[in-house]
């Protein structure tokens, strides 16, 4: 067995850049001997040394936590450092399990898309909503996108745009009877942690594809079915935003769902 191998021949064995074998150097962790012109001679030691350097890196510890073990590895060093890493790959794990649920979510907004009846009034129950709210009004919807992210800052864990049916604008009731179908007087994105309440009950709902313009189309149906069959307007409008340009750039793909919630005259 050869006493000493040159950087050349570690760097095969290991499949390690030279330059990492030098930076090893530079923190401490090898200490190579200079033979002629200066060569680098790595000796066994170096070889367990880069056994265990190999290894812990693959498990994910940093450089400086293996410098740290190697100046003093013991059994019980070795298997307090395995119990750390056991615990932070645990919560990683929680982490891609809540990150699994937020993108099946997704997948099953962005897929009932596809069944959703346009045009058509519907009656749905609907349970209470909380939300974040900004009672701030807006014309354009570059102006919607910058509320939006105001919205976003209060829980940004947990609040996305791509594949949600969370977010949504106010039209006051006032302003839907004077045919204003724009005019909206506040945005809104429903979270379990939210401090406002959309109150649940029976809410008529309508969806439609293409330009938010079409509010006035199809805001004025809602309210001529509302008065057709019986029933009162009680709350504000509601528009939520199924897919609009953050999901896809083809308009015509574009879903709206206007929602009001009513009470049998």
């Amino acid at each position: 067995m050869k006493e000493y191998f040159k950087i050349g021949e570690i760097s095969k064995l290991y499949h390690i850049g030279t330059d990492s074998l030098r930076y090893y150097e530079k923190i401490g962790i090898l200490k190579p001997r200079r033979g002629e012109n200066q060569y680098r001679l790595y000796r066994m030691e170096d070889i367990w040394r880069l056994n265990v350097i190999r290894e812990l890196r693959e498990l994910g510890f940093s450089m400086e936590q293996i410098g740290s073990y190697l100046k003093d590895h013991t059994v019980d060093r070795a298997r307090s450092l395995l119990e750390d890493e056991l615990s932070m790959i645990e919560e990683k794990e929680k982490q891609l399990r809540a990150l699994k649920k937020n993108v099946e979510e997704r997948v099953r907004v962005l897929t009932e898309c596809a069944d959703k009846e346009m045009g058509k009034v519907k009656l749905l129950r609907l349970p209470d909503r909380r939300c974040h709210y900004i009672e701030e009004g807006y014309q354009q919807d570059e102006e919607m996108d910058v509320l939006i992210k105001r919205l976003m800052n209060k829980n940004p864990k947990t609040l996305y745009i791509i594949g949600s049916n969370r977010i949504g604008s106010v039209i006051t009731a006032k302003s839907a009877r004077a045919h204003r179908c724009r005019e909206y007087s506040g945005v809104f994105m429903i979270d379990e942690e939210g401090d406002m309440v959309i109150s649940g009950g029976d809410y008529l709902t309508l969806c439609y594809h293409g330009s938010c313009e079409q509010n006035y189309r199809f805001l004025p149906q809602l309210l001529e079915y509302a008065k057709a069959h019986h029933y009162r307007m009680v709350s504000d409008v509601f528009e939520i935003l199924w897919v609009d340009i953050h999901v896809s750039e083809k308009e015509e793909e574009h879903i709206t769902e206007l929602q009001i919630r009513v009470e049998r005259q």
